[in-house]
């Protein structure tokens, strides 16, 4: 019998019921527990270098907006809290017996850096089609200017927002659907065997998580609805993390030199955009799935092996992620 991604956790032999409950309260622990280690560690540094009334400045930048990308500090402590999510994550759900990283990554019991790799042509084409739609054709139909008004970033300090991105959101979304589209979906699979639960309830909580207006929220609900469905379709995290990770830093790249940016606010037109893009994105996943002879269930989701449906030039990425 084969065992669909969202079920990875009912088909361990030490599964009962109140393992994912368990390891749910363990992670939010772990999780205020790093993300506060994070932000005590960043304020004695700031404190000891330039006293506390500048550290007292900056978290106050960081309350009066946590992307401000004038205050690379403030970035830090935004995307390495948000980080921490998945070693809590992680450590949680192995501490409860349901695995490890692997389990979470994909119905190979590991990541499918392959079939991960396959994901990225997808990713860019989603991103190029989503900012030509969204700076150029969607302000000439309603007749905004091009561009996005005058840098109010100082150099510097854009120098160092941009290395940040670089290299903290990654992990800052990668954390976000390990615990998203990975641990949740499987939770809520374990009790429930209908997908659509572990697809729908966890993007509510997705959405939720950001502090967003309504058309922003909804466009995030949006991007969780097609990374969940990709994940239980394709049997792993790969597709999601691909196009979060590329969305998160290209959106972070080109709104950091415009400090003061509303980057929360969504919009009707941005929310269009999205629902145009975004089916653009599943469609050539699932193009590029249908070729890849990776597996989408688990022979047995126990020994973490996936087998590959067919031999030949597909059988290369049977690891991909």
């Amino acid at each position: 019998m084969t065992v669909a991604y969202h079920r990875m956790f009912r088909a361990l032999p030490t599964y009962r019921w109140y393992r994912p409950v368990l390891a749910a309260v363990m992670a939010v622990v772990f999780y205020v527990v790093f993300s506060g280690a994070v932000g005590l560690g960043i304020s004695a540094v700031l404190t000891a270098v330039a006293g506390p009334t500048e550290a007292d400045r900056v978290f106050g930048a960081l309350r009066a907006d946590p992307l401000d990308a004038s205050e690379p500090v403030v970035m830090l402590l935004s995307l390495g809290s948000i980080a921490t999510m998945l070693p809590a994550v992680l450590l949680a759900t192995r501490l409860a017996g349901l695995g490890g990283a692997g389990r979470l990554s994909s119905v190979a019991g590991r990541m499918r850096w392959g079939w991960l790799a396959r994901c990225i042509v997808p990713a860019v084409v989603f991103m190029a089609l989503t900012l030509l739609l969204s700076s150029v054709v969607a302000p000439l139909l309603v007749g905004e200017s091009l561009g996005s008004g005058p840098v109010t970033t100082p150099p510097s300090a854009l120098v160092w927002s941009l290395i940040i991105i670089v290299l903290l959101v990654p992990l800052q979304a990668t954390a976000e659907e390990f615990a998203f589209r990975g641990f949740a979906m499987q939770a809520l699979g374990s009790w429930i065997a209908w997908p659509v639960v572990a697809i729908v309830v966890p993007t509510i909580a997705f959405a939720a998580a950001h502090a967003y207006n309504p058309w922003g929220l909804a466009d995030v609900a949006v991007f969780g609805v097609a990374a969940a469905w990709l994940t239980w379709r394709t049997g792993g995290l790969e597709a999601a993390i691909v196009a979060h990770v590329l969305n998160n830093v290209v959106l972070f790249v080109l709104l950091a030199p415009f400090a003061g940016t509303p980057s929360s606010d969504g919009s009707p037109v941005g929310l269009i955009v999205t629902l145009i893009t975004t089916p653009v994105y599943l469609w050539l996943v699932l193009r590029a799935f249908g070729r890849s002879g990776v597996d989408r269930s688990s022979p047995d989701g126990l020994s973490g092996a996936a087998l590959p449906r067919r031999r030949g030039a597909g059988e290369a990425v049977g690891r991909a992620s």
